[in-house]
């Protein structure tokens, strides 16, 4: 059963199909939307509130519940918000804390290395990048902030993978991954074996690996559980940020992640 069994099947009709499905997607935000305001309720409940058929709102019910939407408060026969609305929320608020709290953490970061920080999260394998601070080598150059970058071949992204449980890792690295230059690794024993290196030392470089001529460190943000969910990088230029300059540079990074991740509630 899906949202949209209740679409037309005259398929010629591509305006009344359409229609439809909007539709039904929008009577399912307001199924949302009700047990939002009451706490839960039934399908009949439902279904009179908003005017329908009571199998309509079964169906848009059965869906949104199979989906983690909304779930059957037991013996009641009623519904309420489900998990995933938690999650999604909490995806969410996680992000804007991030942000937040690492702030002011960053911009002096910034300032005393001369070079781009920036705070990363991992999304399906990419790290994007949520915060940004621009030092004074780095003014004038474009703006990561929103761009998504492949994970393996950054700093950030193979913290974030790193920080990953094996299962979960797997998918991002069981084939032979996307070449960007001559350095990117793209060998998924390769990958694997640097991800079991920079667990251990709690940091990561990438050397020209996303784009020639540029160079990256990174460290592991934590929240209160110890998952890692976001990391920290520096990145510059070759010419400025070499190997020596980058292993200079890792006990900075790893201790102000370490401060946003106390931030977080992190205690380890």
């Amino acid at each position: 059963m899906d949202i949209n069994d209740n679409v037309a099947d005259d398929r010629p009709d591509g305006g009344r199909a359409r229609t439809a499905s909007i539709q039904s997607v929008d009577r399912a935000l307001e199924v949302l939307e009700i047990l939002a305001r009451h706490g839960e309720g039934g399908v009949s409940d439902i279904a009179d509130t908003l005017g329908v058929h009571k199998s309509t709102i079964s169906r848009l019910v059965s869906v949104l519940e199979r989906r983690g939407f909304v779930e059957q408060v037991a013996d009641r026969g009623k519904y309420r918000l489900g998990f995933t609305i938690v999650r999604l929320a909490g995806a969410t608020m996680a992000t804007r804390d991030l942000a937040r709290e690492s702030r002011d953490i960053c911009q002096p970061l910034a300032d005393e290395v001369g070079e781009t920080v920036n705070l990363a999260v991992l999304d399906n394998g990419r790290a994007v990048n949520v915060t940004e601070a621009s030092g004074s080598a780095g003014i004038g150059l474009r703006t990561w902030v929103g761009q998504s970058c492949p994970a393996h071949a950054t700093s950030s992204g193979k913290v974030l993978l790193a920080g990953l449980p094996k299962d979960d890792l797997e998918p991002y690295v069981a084939t032979p991954l996307d070449r960007f230059t001559d350095d990117t690794i793209t060998e998924p024993d390769l990958v694997r074996a640097e991800l079991d290196d920079i667990r251990g030392r709690g940091w990561a470089l990438a050397r020209q690996e996303l784009e020639e001529g540029l160079n990256a460190v990174a460290a592991p943000v934590r929240d209160q559980t110890g998952e890692v969910v976001a990391a920290l990088s520096v990145s510059g230029p070759t010419f400025r940020l070499d190997d020596d300059r980058m292993r200079e540079l890792v006990g900075r990074v790893t201790d102000a992640a370490d401060r946003i991740s106390m931030r977080l509630g992190h205690s380890g």
